[in-house]
C-alpha cells in the first residue's frame, strides 16, 4: 500500500536518516500536548508507526499506552520492545483494535501512503472514542515553504504535489464525521551542519519518498548545491538546518 516497499534495507535507512533525535522534537512535544491533552494511561493508536520513534516518545513524554500499527514487518522489527507499546500488524484501513477503544490517533508521514483516505478515516472513526482527536503530522501538497528538502532539492516539489492537500485530507475525514480543529506548522531539528546533510543525502535517497522521486541528474544537482555550500564554508541559517511539517488536528 505504501509508495515505498519498506524491506529490511530500506527500514534500516529510514531509521538512520529519517528519525529525528528526541532533542530536535521539543516543538512537537509542545504541540501534541496542546491538542492531545494527554492523561497517563490513555491509549493512542500510532497508525503507520514506522520504526517507533513517536511511539516511544509518546510513552516518555505523556505516560500513555501506544498501539503501534505498522504494515511493514521490517519496520515493526525495529520498534524498540518496551512496556507501554503494543506492536501490531495492520494498516490505516484495517486497524487491529476494538470499536471505540482508543483515545487518539496519530499519523506521522503516513497520509500520502494511504490509497483510500476516506476508508482509513472510517476505520479510525471506528476505533476512536467519541470526541477523540486525530493528529496528522505530514507534508501536504502546495505547502513547501518550510521544507528543508525542497530548498536543496527543489524538484522534490513535483512529488509533493501528488500528496493529499490539507483540503483533500479534511474532505476525506469529513466523510467519517471529523472536522478540522487546527492546522499549524511545527519545526524540528536533526542536523548540526550542512556537511551532515550532505553525508546523509545518499541514505535519504533510499528512505525518503520525495527524494526517491528525483532523477539521477536532479539528485546530483542537489548534492552539488550542498557540496558548494560546504566547501565555501557557508554559515548556515536556521532555515538551512531546520525543517517544518504541518500538524493537522481533526475531531
Amino acid at each position: 500500500m505504501a509508495r515505498i516497499d519498506y524491506d529490511g534495507a530500506t527500514a534500516a535507512s529510514f531509521r538512520a536518516a529519517r528519525e529525528i533525535p528526541r532533542s530536535g522534537l521539543g516543538a512537537w512535544e509542545e504541540a501534541v500536548r496542546r491538542h492531545l491533552n494527554p492523561v497517563p494511561g490513555m491509549t493512542v493508536v500510532d497508525v503507520g508507526a514506522g520504526t517507533g520513534a513517536f511511539a516511544t516518545a509518546f510513552c516518555d513524554w505523556f505516560g500513555v499506552r501506544v498501539v503501534a500499527v505498522e504494515p511493514s514487518g521490517a519496520m515493526r522489527a525495529l520498534i524498540p520492545p518496551r512496556a507501554g507499546i503494543a506492536v501490531r500488524a495492520g494498516h490505516a484501513a484495517a486497524l487491529p483494535l476494538p470499536d471505540a477503544g482508543a483515545d487518539a490517533a496519530w499519523l506521522s508521514t503516513v497520509t500520502h501512503h494511504v490509497p483510500d483516505l476516506a476508508a482509513a478515516a472510517r476505520e479510525i472513526r471506528r476505533v476512536l472514542r467519541p470526541g477523540a482527536p486525530v493528529l496528522v503530522r505530514n507534508a501536504f501538497a502546495g505547502r513547501y515553504e518550510r521544507l528543508r528538502i525542497v530548498r536543496w532539492f527543489p524538484e522534490t516539489a513535483r512529488t509533493l504535489d501528488t500528496y493529499p492537500s490539507v483540503e483533500e485530507t479534511c474532505e476525506a475525514f469529513a466523510s467519517a464525521g471529523f472536522t478540522r480543529a487546527a492546522l499549524e506548522s511545527v519545526p524540528q531539528s536533526d542536523l548540526s551542519s550542512l556537511a551532515e546533510l550532505l553525508e546523509r543525502a545518499d541514505t535519504l535517497r533510499t528512505a525518503d519518498t520525495l527524494m526517491r522521486g528525483l532523477t539521477e541528474e536532479e539528485f546530483a544537482r542537489g548534492k552539488e548545491r550542498l557540496r558548494e555550500a560546504v566547501l565555501a564554508g557557508r554559515t548556515p541559517r536556521g532555515a538551512d538546518l531546520t525543517s517544518s511539517l504541518d500538524l493537522l488536528v481533526l475531531r
